[in-house]
């Protein structure tokens, strides 16, 4: 069993600059040691080697072969602490991680693909886990500490944690271009909720922003909902729109990049409602990474710019 080897950084890179000097004084100097200790550390490791590694001139020191061979290990090591210190480094100043985000799907849909985009150049060794759910699971995920960053619709609950305003967006009624709620804004009417709730609904699954708007819209009207089926995305809704069982309520954003205008209609809403706020919530701020706080302040001055 070969022996053990202790040495440390600083008798490495003495070792290195002695080979590169061409003699211990020198060497000495540039690491600001003493020469004699510096001699010391060199013997010290030729002993724990169990053989010489330089060949001692009148003039100076010169590596020999077991001498240059460990050199190029010598170099490798001393760039790799480094590269660690560097990484290190990077962790402190918050440049490294990784940042879990919980989002519901309408702010994933129209806003952070593009947002995580200038995430990903301006911190390019910080990785974000995104994982897509409804903003009702997005506040517990973030209560529970599965998340760091939380972004939902700000009408769903009221939290305990800090909340930073993200951005807005507005939700239309999709429906078939003849149905009959297409034909009633043709003709220049508003879509009013009373008017929504007379029809059959597409709605999401309950914990859904727009599943507990309608919900609070049929409360405030005092209707009941006209529920035919729940379904989990808006290409889901979509498809069942155009089979004819009901209509839905969707972001403007989002019918525009899902559906075809030509199939069907994207009637307003008439309500207050129908304007939504997006906010991201986070653990207290003195609990943060680094990492967080800037992938945080970055989403927030993002939405600063847009406005």
């Amino acid at each position: 069993m070969a022996p053990s080897i202790r040495f440390d950084l600083v008798t490495l890179r003495l070792f290195v600059a002695t080979a590169e000097l061409g003699g211990i004084t020198h060497a000495a100097a540039q690491l600001h040691l003493v020469p004699a200790a510096a001699s010391r550390r060199i013997r010290e490791l030729e002993e724990q080697l169990g053989m010489a590694l330089f060949v001692r001139l009148p003039h100076g020191m010169a590596l020999n072969d077991a001498g240059r061979a460990i050199l190029a290990h010598a170099r490798a090591i001393l760039h790799s602490a480094e590269r660690m210190q560097d990484d290190m480094q990077s962790f402190l100043q918050g440049n490294r991680g990784v940042v879990r985000i919980a989002a519901c799907t309408s702010a994933v849909l129209q806003f952070l693909t593009e947002d995580l985009r200038i995430s990903h150049q301006r911190y390019p060794n910080i990785h974000i886990d995104l994982h897509e759910m409804n903003s009702e699971n997005v506040i517990q995920a973030v209560q529970r500490g599965v998340a760091d960053i939380g972004i939902y619709e700000q009408t769903v609950s009221h939290v305990s944690l800090p909340v930073i305003p993200y951005r807005q967006d507005r939700l239309c009624v999709v429906t078939p271009v003849d149905h009959p709620l297409a034909q009633w804004v043709a003709q220049h009417q508003p879509l009013t909720a009373t008017e929504l709730l007379q029809h059959d609904l597409i709605g999401l699954t309950e914990g859904a922003s727009i599943s507990i708007m309608l919900a609070q819209l049929a409360r405030r009207l005092d209707k009941p909902l006209k529920m035919r089926i729940r379904v989990g995305s808006f290409d889901s809704m979509a498809a069942m729109i155009s089979c004819g069982i009901g209509v839905g309520l969707m972001p403007e954003a989002v019918a525009s990049q899902i559906i075809s205008t030509s199939e069907f209609a994207h009637l307003p809403l008439q309500d207050p409602l129908a304007n939504r706020q997006f906010v991201l919530c986070h653990q207290p701020q003195a609990s943060l990474a680094l990492a967080t706080d800037n992938i945080l302040s970055l989403l927030s001055g993002i939405r600063q710019a847009a406005h």
